[in-house]
């Protein structure tokens, strides 16, 4: 099995305005995001039953459940995040729930066992553009197929010359295809939340921040 890896992109110039929308996010929409009222009321039931002899009064605000989330931002255009839950298929579900609380483009980027790269444009809650880099064989074998072709749309967002479009979009190999994004474009397209322990490099690049769910 080859290396897998998802995360997700804004372009914004304001960092502070997409923290603001990724904080709505996870304190509204948190069930794209992996997380279960049902099983964390459990669990805190649960702990509140262990420490009642501490407090009759729990605090409230430190019981309510938290997301964490690293975010960089990867150059004047770009704001890349990580999360645990984001892998191939989920991140674009979240990708277009973010698209939905903020004005500027969301791009997801899949990577799945270096024989798939899949990239997703979405805005106002809607795919834009969208493109499946595979052999010809993989894409047969799996049936896959672009959501929306729209080329023209994908290059002013990445804003690639069209030379340099061209040729990327072109490509056919997964891992070349990355490689070539993160080039022309400066985006931190090989990572993964699952790196962050093994790879200083990433680390240094992503704050980490949490948001509170207040659905919880």
């Amino acid at each position: 099995m080859g290396r897998s890896f998802a995360n997700l992109h804004i372009k914004s110039g304001s960092f502070e305005k997409t923290v603001e929308a990724l904080k709505k996010l996870s304190e509204e929409r948190a069930e794209v995001l992996g997380y279960s009222s049902t099983q964390d009321e459990a669990a805190d039931v649960s702990e509140r039953s262990v420490g009642e002899w501490k407090s009759n009064q729990p605090d409230t605000e430190a019981q309510k459940p938290k997301v964490v989330m690293h975010i960089s931002k990867s150059n004047d255009n770009w704001i890349s995040v990580l999360h645990d839950y984001f892998v191939w298929g989920t991140v674009k579900k979240i990708g277009k729930a973010l698209s939905q609380l903020i004005e500027e483009p969301v791009m997801t980027a899949g990577y799945i066992n270096e024989e798939i790269f899949e990239l997703s444009f979405y805005e106002n809650g809607e795919i834009q553009a969208e493109k499946i880099f595979c052999e010809p064989w993989t894409r047969d074998e799996y049936g896959l197929k672009e959501e929306r072709l729209h080329d023209d749309y994908m290059r002013e967002a990445l804003g690639m010359r069209v030379e340099d479009f061209d040729s990327f979009i072109k490509l056919t190999s997964p891992e070349q295809a990355a490689d070539k994004l993160s080039q022309l474009t400066g985006i931190p397209i090989w990572s993964d939340s699952e790196w962050l322990p093994y790879e200083e490099k990433l680390r240094d690049q992503f704050g980490q921040y949490e948001f509170r769910i207040e659905n919880a």
